[in-house]
């Protein structure tokens, strides 16, 4: 009989949504008992089993809870209800990075992870070349992190995860910014681990990659557990929810309401609660939203479809020649693609205070699958001096769904011709 290697027993995770600070301060300290403090389930009696060996696969959309269970097993959380058990040792690439020390060598950031999982400096001695081999650095390893592309960070970051001798393997997505050749390594390291009776989790929005590797594959749907089996079918029921995801309203006590009585757009989606704003605000971005081709409000998007991204702007002040932007970010911060109105060639017209503006910019999504962070802007020119008005950086993510991904940030669609 196979060996239970982690055992996750109707696991509840609840975060209570506070209005302002000093309510999480009542809370604390006792005082908020007739407080009506509203509730989030991130995860909601969710069990299931992983044996010895395993590669399990765990899809959904954004807010379904997959980091979030990733986390309670490794201990990073813990559990509102419900128990979680693991034998043996857990190596976590939960966020790229996480436990490297910027200021510090390469070479320094492996001793330094060494010492934070119980090594010896000769334990880590022994596994060094190891390390250094898998992530193919070169004379980079003596330069402090920091001056590292995101690529030669992901590399040193899954090397020194993966030879630090784990019985069980957990990734977040964190290949995602990885080439498609060190990828390939990876996922051959994975197959290494398999034959060695290790353990592997991982997420990702690379549908390919699941149904490839994963010997079974669970489905999270808003923090609850709709299948789990086959990744194929995992992956067939995925693209169900996709296409009927259904628009979930969520409270956002920052939410500006819009003159015109009209239900926000912006509330139907997640929405970074700590968005980095500025301008002078002739020009205000008052709502927001990504449309599937379908229309339908999301923060999914399946790689190869049609999308837009829609924002109102309400004017404060005349603005003569406004400008209307969107980029998109990856999750190291790097940007990747954007564009503008006057890079489009859409010219608006001079406007009015008081006066609304809606722009929607409608592109096919190429990008390969993974998680990105969408910034919106509204600029001008006045006197021929460019200005800017209202700028939103990383307000919401968007996550690509993809069932193949190519070399690079986007889809070049090559056909391929053989003979």
């Amino acid at each position: 009989m196979e060996e239970t290697i982690v055992k996750i027993d109707h696991i509840t995770k609840v975060y209570k949504l506070y209005p302002k600070p000093s309510a999480r301060l009542k809370d604390a300290l006792g005082l908020a008992k007739h407080m009506n403090i509203p509730e989030h389930y991130a995860l909601n009696d969710i069990s299931f089993e992983v044996k010895k060996g395993e590669c399990i696969g765990i899809i959904g959309t954004n807010g379904s809870g997959k980091s979030t269970i990733l986390k309670i097993i490794t201990g990073v959380l813990n559990p509102t209800k419900g128990t979680v058990s693991v034998k043996g040792r857990i190596s976590a690439l939960l966020e790229l990075g996480a436990g490297f020390n910027m200021e510090y060598t390469g070479l320094e950031n492996i001793y330094l992870n060494g010492t934070m999982i119980g090594f010896s400096k000769e334990e880590v001695d022994e596994r060094l070349q190891d390390i250094l081999s898998f992530a193919d650095i070169g004379e980079f390893i003596h330069q402090p992190v920091k001056t590292y592309s995101s690529g030669m960070f992901v590399r040193l970051a899954f090397a020194v995860a993966i030879n630090i001798d784990p019985e069980i393997l957990i990734v977040d997505e964190a290949l995602s910014v990885g080439d498609v050749f060190f990828q390939a390594k990876c996922y051959r390291k994975f197959e290494e681990f398999k034959e060695m009776g290790k353990t592997i989790l991982f997420v990702s929005h690379d549908l390919s990659s699941i149904t490839k590797f994963c010997d079974k594959a669970i489905l999270l749907n808003q923090g609850v557990k709709m299948y789990e089996g086959t990744p194929k079918e995992a992956v067939d029921l995925y693209k169900q929810v996709l296409v009927n995801q259904k628009e979930q309203e969520k409270e956002d006590t920052k939410a500006w309401k819009p003159a015109d009585g009209q239900e926000l757009m912006r509330n139907h989606m997640s929405v970074n609660p700590e968005v980095l704003e500025y301008g002078e605000k002739q020009a205000e971005i008052v709502d927001f939203a990504l449309l599937d081709e379908t229309g339908r409000i999301t923060n999914v998007i399946q790689k190869g479809s049609s999308f837009s991204v829609v924002m109102k702007v309400v004017f404060h002040a005349d603005v003569v020649e406004p400008v209307f932007a969107f980029t998109f970010k990856n999750r190291m911060g790097i940007e990747i693609t954007g564009t503008n109105s006057m890079l489009e060639k859409a010219v608006a017209e001079p406007k009015k205070a008081g006066e609304i503006q809606k722009i929607t910019f409608k592109q096919r999504c190429s990008l390969q699958g993974g998680e990105y962070l969408l910034s919106l802007g509204c600029t001008g020119y006045r006197a021929g001096e460019f200005e800017v008005y209202h700028r939103l950086y990383d307000v919401c993510s968007m996550a690509v769904v993809s069932e193949k991904n190519t070399v690079g940030f986007y889809d070049m669609e090559s056909e391929v011709i053989v003979g």
